[in-house]
């Protein structure tokens, strides 16, 4: 799991759908490319005009964190897939994005084969171990 894979709301592309189909992979939300959906390309929160004029590299350097966009993003992400932005942000901010990242790698570890899930869908893709 590399720093770069986590997007300016807080996300974690590694665990994104989109980032691990064979066909086309994202290639996160910080990465080039034209294969990204459109959602991914044009997002506002990493394109509003105070994350882009202040360069942050996180939400949570912004002055109105959280803002709409991203409580509203965390509200369907806790509903729909157990994760939240919010307090993936407040945990970087707070330790650091490397003890974020390796508490990533061991939370979203499949337990039966160790290869990491994916938050969007309930089953490992590796396996098929069901995980919700």
């Amino acid at each position: 799991m590399r720093a770069g894979l986590i997007a300016p709301c807080g996300m974690n592309c590694r665990l994104c759908i989109a980032y691990s189909r064979a066909r086309n992979p994202c290639p996160g939300c910080g990465g080039a490319g034209t294969c990204k959906p459109k959602t991914r390309a044009f997002c506002r929160i990493k394109t509003c005009e105070k994350m882009v004029k202040g360069r942050f590299a996180y939400c949570f350097s912004c002055d109105t964190f959280p803002c709409a966009g991203l409580l509203h993003l965390d509200e369907r992400y806790r509903k729909k897939y157990g994760m939240s932005m919010i307090e993936n942000l407040s945990l970087i901010r707070a330790s650091g994005i490397r003890l974020f990242l390796r508490r990533e790698q061991e939370k979203w570890a499949c337990p039966r084969c160790g290869e990491l899930l994916c938050v969007h869908t309930p089953r490992c893709l590796s396996c098929e171990y069901s995980w919700r």
